[in-house]
């Protein structure tokens, strides 16, 4: 079951001023079919919101819990939808 999603994730930790949506957005662009943003708050977190299969999603939230991204994750909070369909590609905002 591959259906299409949304997922709007809220990235805590040491995530700004490292590059981290440079990377939100290259990871989303590889990982492909994908649609979005990555977008810094006011509050120190980035909010990242993916559309597309929802395998391809959760490769994305995989990421953005991993170690591997930039700077310090300390959690990742995130809730699902349904896809909006706004967006023509995926986006530093």
């Amino acid at each position: 079951m591959n259906e299409d999603v949304r997922l709007t994730a809220w990235v805590r930790g040491r995530v700004q001023g490292v590059g981290f949506r440079w990377f939100t957005r290259a990871n989303a662009l590889e990982i492909g079919g994908l649609t979005g943003f990555a977008l810094n708050l006011d509050d120190g977190r980035v909010q990242v919101v993916a559309e597309g299969q929802r395998e391809n999603c959760h490769r994305l939230l995989d990421w953005l819990c991993s170690s591997d991204t930039p700077g310090r994750v300390d959690g990742v909070t995130e809730i699902w939808g349904e896809p909006r369909g706004r967006y023509e590609d995926f986006a530093i905002r």
